[in-house]
């Protein structure tokens, strides 16, 4: 089992940064690809960002890829999404999820853990 806890959510304003944190307890965090996703009001949950195990690989939404960052510290069991230049849209509970592969996956199913999410909202 591993847990994940998100944290770093909270209200701001459109152009703003933010950076959200994923603690990972239980099994060997260094075995699990990385990701982050999020659901926005009345949507369906979609793909953020990812990374590989040993942090060297990543993948990112068209929506979010030059302005998001995902990066994770193997020693301290974090997963990191730095977000700059915070649109409207990107309104959404954000989640960090856990799989257990060498790539970097971007599929729902291929996570094997979640966490309950942390709230992002980006007023205009």
């Amino acid at each position: 089992q591993v847990q994940l806890v998100e944290s770093g959510g909270g209200l701001v304003q459109a152009g703003d940064s933010l950076r959200l944190s994923c603690a990972a307890s239980g099994r060997t965090f260094s075995y699990y690809a990385m990701g982050w996703f999020r659901q926005p009001p009345g949507k369906e949950r979609e793909f953020v960002a990812a990374i590989s195990r040993g942090g060297d690989n990543t993948a990112y939404a068209n929506s979010v890829k030059g302005r998001f960052t995902i990066s994770r510290d193997n020693a301290k069991n974090t997963v990191y999404l730095t977000m700059n230049s915070l649109k409207p849209e990107d309104t959404a509970v954000y989640y960090c999820a856990a799989s257990n592969t060498i790539w970097v996956p971007s599929r729902i199913s291929e996570y094997d853990y979640w966490g309950q999410g942390t709230q992002i909202t980006v007023s205009s």
